[in-house]
């Protein structure tokens, strides 16, 4: 989770929402991402998306079934149903997403059996860091 928070501050310092992710594999690091939608003016970059091509890429498989990822923020419903699709083995995240947030918060992606997959989900590692790292962000857009 540190390293995934080391992406969320890249993140904040390009002017996008603090978000990292890291995917993992068998104790080895396989990729990393950070939001990059205001940086690469792209809807879908989202931390979990951006680590999710990458780690699909150096493993040359869209199946991530043996794999870890980590974030720092709750999945939106998007990159909750991706990483349900590329078949991630567990999810580990930091702060909860109350007005987002699918595994959990508004939903729970993780637990619907109707899916064809179905991820184990720890939550709150390095919590308050994460969260603080958010509420700076959004405390610098507000002016507070």
């Amino acid at each position: 989770m540190a390293l995934a928070l080391e992406e969320a501050h890249r993140a904040f310092v390009q002017g996008d929402v603090p978000v990292g992710a890291v995917i993992v594999r068998g104790g080895d690091v396989v990729a990393e991402g950070r939001n990059c939608r205001v940086a690469e003016s792209d809807p879908l970059g989202h931390a979990e998306l951006v680590a999710l091509r990458r780690a699909s890429s150096v493993l040359d498989t869209w199946r991530l079934d043996g794999c870890t990822l980590y974030v720092t923020l709750e999945p939106c419903p998007m990159c909750a149903g991706a990483l349900l699709q590329a078949r991630v083995k567990e999810l580990v995240f930091g702060a909860d997403d109350p007005r987002a947030g699918a595994v959990g918060s508004l939903y729970d992606f993780s637990r619907d059996m109707r899916f064809p997959w179905v991820c184990r989900v720890r939550k709150g590692v390095l919590k308050e860091e994460c969260a603080a790292l958010l509420s700076r962000f959004f405390r610098s857009r507000r002016g507070c």
